[in-house]
C-alpha cells in the first residue's frame, strides 16, 4: 500500500492481501451504518478524552459534535475514537505518572487508525501526534466560570489552597470551608485560573497548534462551540491540502517554542509547562534538551531576563480567565509582545502562513482598548522573570521558581535545612507542634521527583507548619525536586534536577545544613560543614543504601516508568521515545 492513501485506505490491517483488508475494513464499519459515499472522503480523527472521572473534559461531547459538524461541512468524514483520559484530582499518584501512557496512547491509535488528520486536546497527545507526524490540531475544553463565596468571586485552584491555607492555620471553620468547596468549580471545565490547563491553552496559540483566540473562551460558552466548529474546519483544509498535508514537524520549530516561552513568562504561567515544553520539544529532531542546539533551561532564563509579567491572573495577580477572555485573550497579548519586538512574528502557524500573518488576519478592534487585566510592556505587573532559573551544588541540572508569585523578602535567603524524606514522612510531621522549626527554616523535600515517587506529583507546596501557620506565617523557602501546582502561590523551588532517587545532591541534605538561595543571581546552594568531602561521604552512604532499591524488579508500567523516564530538566519524557531514537 502507497504512503498516499487517503482515507479508509490508509493503515490497513495486515492481513498479506490489502484489497481484502479494505473489502473487510468496509464491511465491519458498514454495520454501524455507513454508506459508500461517506467511507470515500477523507477521514478526521477526533480523540475523545470524555470521562465520568474527568470533570475538566464533561464538556467534550459538545466539542465533538461541533467539530464533526465543521468537518462535514468541509467534505471529510469525522470519526471519534478514545484515549486515556487523565484529571489531576482523579490520578493516583498524579496525572504525570500517565502523562507519558497518554503519549503512547496517542501516538499508537493515530498511526493505527486510518486517518487524515486529528484533532488533540491536552499536551500528552500533542506529544503522540508529534512523533506520528500526522496532521493535528488543538482544541482545549476551555476554563471554567468562577464562583462565588460571600460576594466575592472564588475558583479552583488558587482560591481552592487559600482556604485551605486559612482553615489548617485556624482562620476559618469546618462550615465555612464546606461552603466554599461548592462554590469553586462551578461548572464543566478546567482552572479558571492561570493553571497548567489555562497556561498550556495559552501556549498552544504562541506554538502555532491551535487557532488564535481559541485558549479562553470558557467551556459552558457558545463561544466554546465556535471555536471547535474553527478547529474542524482547519483540521480539514491542513490535512487535505493539495500541494501536501501540514505535519506538526514542519510547523514546530526553535522560533516557536522561544515564543512559547516568552507568552509563558508574559502569562506568568504554570511551573509545570517548563517540563511539558521541553518533553514536546525532545519530540522533534534537532530540538530536544538533550540534542545540540535543542530547547533546555537556558533558553527559559534567557528569554525571561527579557519578558515582563503582563498578565493580572491569579496566582500572580486577581483575575480569572473569564476576565482575560473579555480582556481580548492570548492575540491582545501576543500584540502587545510583538510591538516590543519579542515575538518571532515569522514563526509558522497552523492557520495562517505565520504567526505575524494571523494576528494581522485577527480583528484589530479586539487587539488594542483600555483595560486593566493585560499591561503594556511600559506597565508590565512584575518587571524581573517571572519564572527564574536556579543553578548550583544543590541543583547541578537546574531548578524552578516562579518568582511572580513569590514572597520578594525570601529572593535573598539562607537558612538551616528541615528535611523531609518523603510525602508520606511531611504529612507525618509537618503538623506536630514539636517539629524544630522557624520562619526562617528552609523546608526541604526528597523523593518525590519523576522517579521518586514515581511520577512528581503536585506536593513541592509544601505546607506551611501549623505553629508558624498559627502564628501569621505566610511564606517560607520550600525547596523539593517535585511539581507544584500552576494555581500555587509561595516561594517554592521545584524540579531540583538531578532528583534524590536517582543520587542528586537533594538527597544528601541533612537537618540543619544551611540552604541559600539568590533568585537575581540564579543561584541555590547547600553548605555542609565539612565541604565536599562530607557530600562524598554522604553519597557513598547513600548509594550503598540504594543498592537494594535498584536491583528490585518492578511489574508493568510502574517498571517501564521507574527504569526509562528522565529528569525533569529534558522534560520527564521516556529516554525511549525522544525523536533521537529511529522511528519504526
Amino acid at each position: 500500500m502507497s504512503e498516499t492513501e487517503t482515507g479508509l485506505r490508509s493503515r490497513l490491517t495486515s492481513y498479506g492481501d490489502d484489497a481484502f483488508s479494505l473489502f473487510l475494513r468496509k464491511a465491519f464499519i458498514k454495520g454501524a451504518g455507513y454508506s459508500d459515499d461517506a467511507l470515500d472522503r477523507p477521514i478526521i480523527g477526533i480523540i475523545d478524552t470524555s470521562s465520568g472521572f474527568n470533570p475538566c473534559h464533561g464538556n467534550v461531547p459538545s466539542l465533538i459534535k461541533a467539530v464533526e459538524r465543521s468537518v462535514m461541512l468541509g467534505g471529510a468524514l469525522p470519526i471519534p475514537f478514545p484515549t486515556i483520559s487523565l484529571h489531576e484530582s482523579f490520578a493516583s499518584p498524579t496525572s504525570m505518572y500517565l502523562r507519558n501512557l497518554m503519549s503512547i496512547d496517542t501516538e499508537e491509535m493515530v498511526k493505527a487508525q486510518p486517518m487524515d488528520g486529528v484533532v488533540l486536546t491536552v499536551p500528552a497527545q500533542l506529544m503522540g501526534a508529534i512523533s506520528a507526524n500526522v496532521p493535528c490540531i488543538s482544541l482545549v475544553t476551555g476554563p471554567m466560570l468562577a464562583g462565588s463565596h460571600q460576594g466575592r468571586r472564588v475558583g479552583a485552584c488558587t482560591d481552592c489552597r487559600s482556604y485551605w491555607k486559612s482553615y489548617r492555620a485556624g482562620l476559618i471553620d469546618i462550615e465555612e470551608i464546606g461552603r466554599v468547596n461548592n462554590e469553586l468549580v462551578s461548572s464543566v471545565g478546567t482552572c479558571g485560573v492561570m493553571g497548567t490547563a489555562s497556561t498550556m491553552a495559552c501556549i498552544l496559540e504562541a506554538l502555532g497548534m491551535a487557532p488564535l483566540g481559541s485558549a479562553t473562551p470558557t467551556a459552558p460558552s457558545s463561544a466554546r462551540l465556535r471555536v471547535a466548529e474553527q478547529t474542524g474546519s482547519i483540521i480539514v483544509k491542513i490535512s487535505l491540502a493539495s500541494n501536501s498535508p501540514l505535519r506538526p514537524q514542519s510547523i514546530l520549530s526553535r522560533k516557536s517554542f522561544e515564543n512559547a516561552i516568552t507568552l509563558l513568562h508574559a502569562i506568568g504561567g504554570s511551573t509545570n509547562a517548563i517540563v511539558h515544553l521541553l518533553a514536546i520539544a525532545g519530540r522533534l529532531p534537532g530540538l530536544g534538551p538533550s540534542q545540540p542546539g535543542g530547547i533546555t533551561l537556558d533558553d527559559v532564563a534567557r528569554i525571561g531576563q527579557r519578558t515582563p509579567l503582563l498578565v493580572d491572573l491569579k496566582p500572580s495577580g486577581d483575575g480569572y480567565m473569564e476576565d482575560l477572555h473579555r480582556a481580548g485573550g492570548v492575540p491582545a497579548i501576543l500584540s502587545r509582545l510583538a510591538e516590543g519586538g519579542l515575538l518571532h512574528l515569522d514563526a509558522r502557524n497552523i492557520a495562517a502562513p505565520t504567526l505575524g500573518a494571523a494576528l494581522a488576519a485577527y480583528p484589530q478592534s479586539q487587539l488594542s482598548f483600555p483595560q486593566t487585566i493585560i499591561h503594556s510592556l511600559t506597565d508590565p505587573l512584575y518587571l524581573g522573570a517571572p519564572i527564574v532559573v536556579l543553578r548550583g551544588n544543590l541543583a547541578p541540572g537546574g531548578c524552578i521558581l516562579k518568582a511572580a508569585a513569590a514572597t520578594p523578602a525570601l529572593f535573598r535567603h539562607r537558612g538551616p535545612a528541615l528535611v523531609f524524606t518523603s510525602a508520606e514522612d511531611l504529612a507525618a510531621r509537618i503538623d506536630d507542634q514539636d517539629l524544630s522549626v522557624t520562619p526562617d527554616s528552609v523546608l526541604v523535600l526528597q523523593n518525590i521527583g519523576p522517579v521518586g515517587h514515581p511520577g512528581m506529583p503536585e506536593a513541592g507546596l509544601i505546607p506551611i507548619p501549623k505553629k508558624l501557620g498559627a502564628q501569621g506565617v505566610q511564606d517560607m523557602l520550600r525547596i523539593s525536586d517535585g511539581r507544584m501546582s500552576g494555581t500555587a502561590q509561595g516561594t517554592v523551588v521545584l524540579h531540583v534536577a538531578p532528583e534524590a532517587a536517582v543520587g542528586g545532591p537533594i538527597a544528601l541534605i541533612h537537618d540543619g545544613d544551611v540552604v541559600g538561595i539568590d533568585v537575581e543571581g540564579g543561584k541555590i546552594w547547600v553548605d555542609v560543614e565539612g565541604g565536599d568531602s562530607e557530600l562524598e561521604k554522604r553519597k557513598e552512604e547513600w548509594t550503598q543504601k540504594q543498592n537494594a532499591f535498584m536491583k528490585r524488579k518492578r511489574r508493568g508500567y510502574l517498571g517501564l516508568y521507574e527504569s526509562t523516564v528522565m529528569q525533569a530538566d529534558t522534560g520527564a519524557d521516556f529516554d525511549w521515545l525522544g525523536a533521537d531514537f529511529e522511528a519504526s
